[in-house]
Parts: structure tokens; sequence; C-alpha cells
């Protein structure tokens, strides 16, 4: 099991560095940041660009596999953020994992002053995104025309250290979108689905959505070992860093239905994934070996 973390971009570099630092220090597999312009309640406060972030952790760590959590069409185009991949990819010398989702309502879809898409229509325009961003990515000198984006002569000069271009982890909870894992995705990340309050619903919902997206890659005639699959366990209705034991019994659970990474978050003083950062200590200096071992 390959165990990841999440960093909010909620911090001055001053004080967020250290946490980078720290988690490629202790042996975390990947280390992620939300990719937003503004998030829910946290829009009001400070907040910074995910790519730039990722650029300064790159220089400030030397293994550890660093990604977006997720990016999104919302506020993006696949040729000038392909333009940002390959930067962050260059600098990190090959250890860019490129989150992708879909984009939900909200700050990104109202800041720029466009119509709230409803979700079949999100599902198309973030399809359309995938297609061109792996094709840009792989091929220089890409010309291309869609619903929604459309590129001439998009370059991708020196491409990526990583051949033939990152890998795509996809975020995907339906059909279509899981379509677009088989097709595109090296990984696979869910945040499971249920009830605020029902902790035993939402393994419920993780299971059932495992067991969908093995249908889908087997439809596609796709080997299941070829896709990573990770799980965002603070999707969940208790905050998975809220003890070592119960974090231990979570990663147990996600590898039995079979997934290879999970991602936690790093704890916060209030609101989202409110926490004790002892816990993370504890569960960096004594659990991390043996959980991913």
């Amino acid at each position: 099991m390959r165990i990841g973390i999440v960093i909010l971009p909620d911090q001055r570099w001053a004080e967020s560095q250290r946490r980078w630092r720290q988690v490629d220090e202790w042996g975390f597999d990947h280390a992620w940041t939300y990719d937003h312009l503004g998030w829910r309640d946290l829009v009001d406060g400070p907040w910074f660009d995910s790519m730039s972030t990722l650029t300064a952790a790159a220089t400030v760590t030397s293994r550890i596999r660093l990604g977006t959590l997720v990016a999104s069409p919302n506020f993006r185009h696949p040729a000038a953020f392909a333009r940002q991949i390959t930067t962050v990819d260059d600098v990190s010398d090959g250890r860019l994992l490129l989150g992708l989702g879909a984009g939900g309502i909200g700050f990104d879809s109202a800041v720029l002053g466009g119509e709230t898409l409803p979700p079949r229509q999100r599902v198309d325009r973030f399809a359309e995104f995938t297609e061109l961003l792996d094709l840009i990515l792989r091929e220089d000198g890409t010309t291309w025309r869609g619903d929604w984006f459309a590129a001439v002569d998009a370059r991708n000069n020196p491409g990526c250290v990583q051949q033939p271009r990152v890998p795509f982890v996809v975020a995907a909870n339906g059909p279509r979108s899981m379509r677009l894992v088989a097709r595109f995705g090296q990984g696979w990340v869910t945040t499971g689905t249920g009830d605020d309050n029902d902790l035993a619903g939402w393994w419920a919902s993780v299971s059932a959505l495992s067991a969908r997206m093995d249908r889908t890659l087997a439809e596609a005639g796709r080997d299941p070992a070829s896709l990573d699959r990770y799980l965002s366990l603070d999707a969940a209705p208790v905050f998975s860093l809220s003890s070592a034991q119960f974090f231990a019994d979570q990663v147990g659970r996600a590898a039995e239905l079979g997934f290879t990474d999970v991602v936690t978050h790093w704890p916060r003083a209030s609101s989202w994934y409110a926490g004790d950062e002892a816990v993370l200590v504890d569960v960096a200096t004594r659990l991390l070996p043996q959980l991913r071992g």
C-alpha cells in the first residue's frame, strides 16, 4: 500500500515548505495539493496556486511524488495547462502525478463569470479536456477542435520527463467518467459517496464503485492490474487521522478492497480536516513503514 497526504495551499510558503520537506523525510509516497481558485468556506482566507506550489515543493523535496488532487476544466485550457505540467514535471525530475476531475460547482465555476454547468455538460467538457490534454502532452503540434476546447498547432517541446507523458490519475464515480479512466488513466481516484454521517454506508459505496471500475475495465479490455487505485480517505464522515489506530484500520479496509494507494490530509486547526498534528507525527514515525509494507 502506498500512502499519500494532501497539503492544502492555504499557508504562506515560509510555513508550507516545512510541511512538504517533512512528508518527504517521513517517507510518504506522494503529496498533493488542491487545484482551486478558492475552496468552500476557506475562500475568504489565504489561498495559493497549485502549480506554483508544486514547483516550489519540487525544489525542497527529493523523492516524493507530487500531484494535483484534482485539476479540472473549470478555469484551465489544455494548451496552457500542458506548459505548466511540463514545467513541474521537469523541475521535479519526473515526479509529477496529474490528478484530473470534471470540476464541481462553487467558487471556481462562478468566479470567471461563466454559467454553472449541469453534471452531464461538466462530464462532456471533462472528456474533451482529458482527450486534448493527452494529445498535447504526447504529440508536438496538435490541432484539434471540439465543442468546448480548440487548439491550433499546440506545441509540447521538450515534452514531459515521464514518457509518453505524466501519469493521469482520473477522478471518477460515474459510468462515463470511469470510461475515461479506462481510456486515459494510469490511476483512478475516488471519494466514495453516501451520507455524511454514515461511515459504514460510505465504505459500502467505495466497495460498489470498486466493483463498477472492475466492470468498466473488463468492458474496455484492460487488465485491472494496469491501473493504480487511489482512495481519498477523508471523503468519509470521520477524519482518517482521528487517531493512529483509526487510520491504520482505514488503510486496512482500503487494501481489502483492492486499493493500491490511500490519501489523507495534513490536519488543520479548525474547519475542514480539523485534527491534531501529533496524530500525524505518530502515524508517520511509528506506523508508516508497516502500513506501506
